[in-house]
């Protein structure tokens, strides 16, 4: 992968699960998002956006989670951002 623009919160991941799951698709090779490095750099700030994330796309709603998904990898798609 690509280095992200941000290399000095790429290079100081603080202990924290997402740094965990960073390593681990590193090591596999494995394609992750990139904004996980700044959920490693500053776990204690960005904490709350991972909850946020996790209600708005698993929460109750009028559409289902499926849909959620769908329309979030269609919109990654045209912003050439892979979801």
């Amino acid at each position: 992968m690509k280095p992200m623009f941000l290399p000095e919160v790429e290079a100081n991941p603080q202990p924290s699960p997402v740094t965990d799951l960073i390593r681990i698709a590193q090591a596999n090779g494995t394609e992750y998002p990139k904004i996980w490095h700044l959920f490693g750099f500053r776990p204690e700030a960005t904490a709350h956006l991972g909850e946020f994330t996790h209600a708005i796309m698993r929460g109750e709603g009028p559409l289902s989670s499926g849909i959620r998904e769908l329309i979030a990898a269609f919109t990654s798609y045209h912003n050439d951002c892979p979801f």
